[in-house]
């Protein structure tokens, strides 16, 4: 297989136009070395004479430079003539030159930290996150990133985490300062609400649409001695007051057992922390729970559904899941525009990473460039370097031609005024 043929498509079309610029570059050196023969039999003649020097110097110029620009590549008309073929030989010294070079003038944390904050990542950034595309682009492949990283966690290794590492340590660790503490926090916090809310909700969805399933339950404890009809009256009020009141407390937000249930919490959480007797035995069924054989096996279970759930969730093409975080993500675009502050500190941290990793790994980071050149043939480096900048190095070739020219009229000119 010749080199030509196992080109790219992109470097196939840079060696078109490589031999187009060469076949313009040799053209004028013909046309010189013909308006030279032509004319040398008059070159004594008038304007004539002109000419063939013109033609001459063009000759020389195209030649000098020919011989110039080739000896980078390959021996000028394969002869070993020293100090040609320049990149085939000394590679390896180029490529660690060009290795320095980079080094020196991008890969320091002065120059790094310059260009991100010119660049103004965190606007570009958030510019970029508005777009509905972008946005879905980014959540499919962090969700494609996520489902991978959900397959290489096996129920042995979560197994393994929670009875070696996680259980263990909930047992010996005290939790019921802590628990109180937090306990306290969520109440106060109101955090608590919205699992109050789809608690009571769900109980009087079940509630309207089973009243059968309740009358039974209630039915069976009636006494027997009294009459049926008014068992069932009093069952039927007893749905009809468990209806009103979880209706009450679904629609009312300030409904007294609401308040009752937040001052249970509150006693709890102070219990925990204050109270030894409470503590203890909340510790005590701490332990008794953890060192159950069974919970293991339900965190285990537990983690199954969730990675079930979220590795559905990741695989559809539209969920709700996927478009909450869509629109999370373009929520925190237009964060970053149009909030300063977080803007600044996004690109702040940027610019740290970036200098640490070229503090860091620059020096290892630049050695590619030397490992990858070195590794390549000396020819096969020669030709595809000629590649992508032989077509301007032939506008020396070029130039070379019509400043020869010029130069031969002007030292004919001046030879003539002397003479």
């Amino acid at each position: 297989m010749t080199f030509t043929a196992s080109l790219s498509a992109v470097d196939q079309g840079r060696a078109q136009r490589l031999r187009r610029m060469k076949g313009i570059a040799l053209s004028l050196l013909l046309i010189a070395a013909i308006v030279y023969l032509a004319t040398l039999r008059v070159a004594d003649q008038g304007v004539w004479g002109f000419v063939n020097a013109g033609a001459e110097a063009a000759m020389v110029g195209a030649l000098a430079d020919w011989f110039a620009v080739t000896a980078l590549f390959r021996h000028p008309l394969g002869l070993p003539i020293p100090h040609t073929a320049i990149i085939p030989t000394r590679k390896n010294e180029i490529a660690r030159n060009l290795q320095d070079f980079f080094t020196e003038n991008s890969l320091t944390e002065e120059i790094v930290r310059e260009r991100m904050a010119s660049t103004r990542v965190g606007l570009r950034l958030g510019a970029w996150l508005l777009h509905d595309a972008n946005a879905t682009r980014v959540v499919a492949e962090a969700s494609r990133v996520a489902r991978t990283a959900l397959a290489q966690v096996g129920d042995d290794d979560v197994k393994h985490l929670v009875g070696e590492v996680i259980v263990p340590r909930l047992a010996s660790e005290p939790l019921a300062g802590a628990l109180g503490d937090l306990l306290g926090a969520v109440v106060d916090d109101g955090a608590h609400r919205g699992l109050v809310d789809l608690v009571v909700i769900e109980v009087h969805d079940w509630l309207r649409r089973h009243p059968d399933v309740f009358n039974g339950i209630v039915g069976e404890r009636a006494p027997r001695w009294a009459p049926g009809f008014v068992n069932r009256r009093i069952v039927k009020w007893t749905y009809d007051q468990a209806l009103e009141w979880l209706w009450a407390i679904r629609s009312e937000r300030e409904h007294p057992t609401r308040a009752a249930l937040d001052d249970l919490l509150r006693t709890i959480a102070d219990d925990l922390q204050h109270d030894p007797t409470v503590a203890e035995r909340a510790e005590r069924l701490k332990v008794r729970l953890l060192e159950h054989p069974q919970t293991a096996e339900t965190i285990v279970e537990l983690w199954q559904t969730v990675r079930a759930s979220l590795d559905g969730a990741l695989a559809a093409e539209s969920s709700a899941f996927k478009d909450r975080a869509t629109r999370a993500v373009q929520r925190f675009g237009r964060s970053l525009i149009d909030d300063d502050a977080l803007r600044g500190n996004l690109e702040a941290r940027l610019e740290d990473a970036a200098a640490f990793v070229v503090r860091t790994y620059g020096a290892e980071l630049s050695t590619v460039i030397s490992h990858t050149i070195e590794r390549w043939d000396g020819r096969q480096a020669a030709r595809r370097i000629e590649l992508h900048v032989g077509r301007d190095l032939q506008f020396i070739r070029i130039n070379g031609t019509v400043v020869g020219c010029l130069a031969g009229l002007a030292i004919h000119a001046v030879s003539l005024v002397v003479g």
